[in-house]
C-alpha cells in the first residue's frame, strides 16, 4: 500500500529538481508516528541548504493525496514526514496479499535490467569455510532480492583456476599421493596441509595404484587437473547442500586461453589508459579516481592480478549485462576503487559495477572462539557448520546482520529450540499460525472474502495488520541497497507481532462472535503468507510444525 504514496514522493522530489533521490519511506518504530514514514524533505532540504521543517512544510503542500489513500500528514522531529492510511487501505492489503500469494512483496522496479551476482568463487584448493558460507548466503539473497523486484538475474561463479595458489595445490596433492603410497615427499613451502589432500591421494591412488611412481612433471600436471575437479565438486556439493545454485560457472584459465586477457591490455592501450615506466606497464587509474596508478605487467614480464580481473568483467559487460554486483570478502576493500576507475575509464555507467564486502565469521562455542576442523587444517568448515546447526539457522545467522559488519557465529544459540534463538522464534511465528487452521480444521487457501476492519476490536489486530502492509516497500529498499538483513530484522518484528498478536488475541471462536474470527482467520492467513515469503525470499524453510 505504500507504493502509491512513493510515486506521489517521486512525483513532488522530481519537482524539485531532485528526481531519482533515494528516500526512505518505511514503517516508523513507534507507532504514535504514523503507519509511514519519510526523510525525504530533510534530502531536499540539504541540497537546497534550508531548514528541514521547512522543505517538509513545502512538500506537504505539494503532496495529492487523496483521502481514500491517506488520512492524515504530519510533520515530526527533524522534518520526517508521517502517513496514517485510510483504513479502506488497510482491508485492501489484506485483500492483495491473500490474491498475491507468493508472489506479495514483489514489484516490477527492475523490470527490463539484466543483472549478474557473483559470489563466493572461492579458490579450488581446499574446503568452503564459513566466510564462504556467509558470502554463499549474502549473494544468494541479493540476487533473490533483485528477482523479487522484477530483475533478470544470473548467479555466477568464478573459479580462480589460474596462478600460484593452484602450483601450490597441484605440488601438494602429489606430495601427499607420494606419502600415502610410502614414498618420500615434502609438502612445499606454502603448500596445503589440510586432511582433504590425504583423503583425495587415497582417492587418486584407488582409481590409479601407480600414479605416485609417475615422473615428478607428469605427475604434478596431473594432479593439478585432478586436484582442482576435486576440489570444485566437493564445493558444488557443499554449496547444493546449503541450497546455493549458480546459472554459470566462469574460469580465470578459459578467460586466459581465450586470449581475452591479452585483449583487455590491448583495449586499454587503444584508449591510451596504459604507459610504460621502470621496466613495467602502467595503468592511468588516478584520472578516474584512484589514489595512484596500478601495475598491469610487472618487470619480469609476469601479469598483475588486476588484468584477468579486468578481463573478467569486460566479459561481463559483453555478455549484456546492465549491473556487474560481486561480493567479495573484506580484504579486498582496496581492490574496489582501482576495478571501479577502469570500468569508468573503459566508458562504462557509473552504475555498472558494484561490490558488497563480506567480513570475517567467528564461530563461537561456550564463548570461546571455535578456530580450525582437523578436515581443514585451518579454519571452520562450512560443511562442519550446517552439519551441526543446519542449513536454516546458518544462513539466519549468515544474514541476521550488514555483510560488511563482523559476525560472531554462536553455535550454541543457533541449535536451541527456544525463542532465544532468532531463525526458531521466527519460524515458530510461522507454525503458529499454521496451528489455527488445523484447529480451526480448515485450509487455509479456503479462508477467503473481504476483511471487515470493523470486527477486529484488538489493537494488536490492527499492529499486525499495519505491519503487514509495509513488506513490499521493505522488499524494494533491501533491493536498491544491497541488503537481505533489513529482511530478517522485519521478519523478527513481524515475529514479535504475530506472537503477540496469537497470545492477547483469540481466532478460532472469537469470544467477540463469528465475524471477528473470520476476520481473524483472513488475518492469519496474510501473516502467514507474509512470513513465509520473507523466509522463502532468505532460502529458509517455513515450517507449519516446530
Amino acid at each position: 500500500m505504500s507504493d502509491p504514496i512513493r510515486v506521489e514522493l517521486e512525483r513532488v522530489a522530481a519537482g524539485f529538481g531532485a528526481g531519482g533521490v533515494e528516500f526512505v519511506l518505511e514503517r516508523p518504530r513507534d507507532g504514535g508516528h504514523g503507519d509511514l514514514a519519510t526523510n525525504l524533505a530533510m534530502l531536499l532540504a540539504r541540497r537546497e541548504r534550508t531548514k528541514p521543517r521547512d522543505m517538509a512544510e513545502r512538500v506537504v503542500t505539494e503532496l495529492r493525496l487523496p483521502s481514500s489513500l491517506v488520512s492524515k500528514v504530519e510533520i515530526a522531529g527533524p522534518g520526517f514526514i508521517n502517513f496514517w492510511l485510510a483504513e479502506n487501505q488497510l482491508a485492501a492489503a489484506v485483500a492483495a496479499i491473500l490474491e498475491q500469494g507468493g508472489h506479495y512483496g514483489g514489484s516490477v522496479e527492475g523490470a527490463g535490467l539484466k543483472v549478474n551476482i557473483e559470489f563466493v568463487s572461492a579458490n579450488p584448493t581446499g574446503p568452503l569455510h564459513v566466510g564462504h558460507g556467509r558470502g554463499a548466503a549474502l549473494g544468494d539473497a541479493i540476487a533473490s532480492l533483485y528477482e523479487w523486484t522484477g530483475h533478470t538475474v544470473t548467479r555466477e561463479f568464478y573459479i580462480n583456476d589460474a596462478g600460484v595458489q593452484i602450483d601450490r595445490l597441484a605440488e601438494s596433492l602429489w606430495a601427499r599421493v607420494r606419502q600415502e603410497a610410502g614414498l618420500a615427499a615434502e609438502i612445499p613451502e606454502g603448500g596445503y596441509h589440510g586432511e582433504y589432500l590425504r583423503d583425495n591421494a587415497r582417492q587418486i591412488l584407488a582409481a590409479e595404484p601407480e600414479f605416485a611412481r609417475l615422473p615428478p612433471e607428469e605427475g604434478i600436471r596431473r594432479a593439478r587437473a585432478l586436484g582442482v575437479g576435486m576440489q570444485r565438486e566437493e564445493q558444488d556439493r557443499d554449496l547444493a547442500d546449503f541450497g546455493v545454485r549458480f546459472d554459470v560457472l566462469s574460469s580465470e584459465q578459459s578467460i586466459y586461453d581465450a586470449g581475452q586477457v591479452t585483449r583487455a591490455i590491448e583495449l586499454l592501450g587503444e584508449r591510451g589508459l596504459t604507459y610504460e615506466a621502470e621496466g613495467a606497464l602502467w595503468l592511468r587509474t588516478t584520472q578516474f579516481g584512484d589514489d595512484k596508478d596500478r601495475v598491469l605487467r610487472k618487470g619480469d614480464g609476469s601479469l598483475t592480478y588486476l588484468v584477468p580481473d579486468i578481463a573478467y568483467h569486460i566479459d561481463k559487460h559483453e555478455r549484456g549485462f546492465d549491473r556487474a554486483i560481486d561480493v567479495w570478502g573484506a580484504d579486498h576493500h582496496g581492490y574496489i576503487p582501482r576495478m571501479r576507475a577502469v570500468l569508468l575509464a573503459l566508458g562504462y555507467p557509473p552504475d555498472f559495477f558494484g561490490v558488497e564486502l563480506v567480513q570475517l565469521v567467528k564461530v563461537m562455542r561456550e564463548g570461546e572462539e571455535v578456530k580450525m576442523s582437523k578436515r581443514s587444517g585451518e579454519f571452520v568448515t562450512l560443511r562442519d557448520l550446517v552439519e551441526e546447526v543446519g542449513v536454516d539457522a546458518a544462513r539466519y545467522f549468515f544474514l541476521a546482520r550488514k555483510g560488511a559488519s563482523p559476525l560472531d557465529f554462536d553455535v550454541e544459540l543457533a541449535k536451541k529450540q527456544t525463542d532465544e534463538n532468532p531463525v526458531f522464534y521466527v519460524q515458530m511465528a510461522h507454525a503458529r499460525l499454521s496451528g489455527i487452521f488445523r484447529t480451526a480444521e480448515r485450509d487455509p487457501d479456503a479462508v477467503t472474502g473481504e476483511l471487515d476492519l470493523a470486527a477486529l476490536p484488538a489493537p494488536q489486530d490492527t499492529e499486525l495488520l499495519k505491519k503487514l502492509v509495509t513488506f513490499p516497500d521493505m522488499v524494494a529498499r533491501a533491493a536498491r541497497e544491497r541488503e537481505p538483513h533489513r529482511i530478517t530484522v522485519f521478519l523478527h518484528e513481524l515475529a514479535t507481532v504475530v506472537h503477540g498478536w496469537y497470545h492477547h488475541t483469540r481466532a478460532v471462536g472469537a469470544p467477540e462472535g463469528p465475524a471477528t474470527e473470520h476476520a481473524r482467520l483472513l488475518l492469519a492467513r496474510a501473516a502467514r503468507i507474509v512470513l513465509a515469503n520473507g523466509l522463502t525470499l532468505l532460502g529458509i524453510s517455513a515450517p507449519d510444525r516446530m
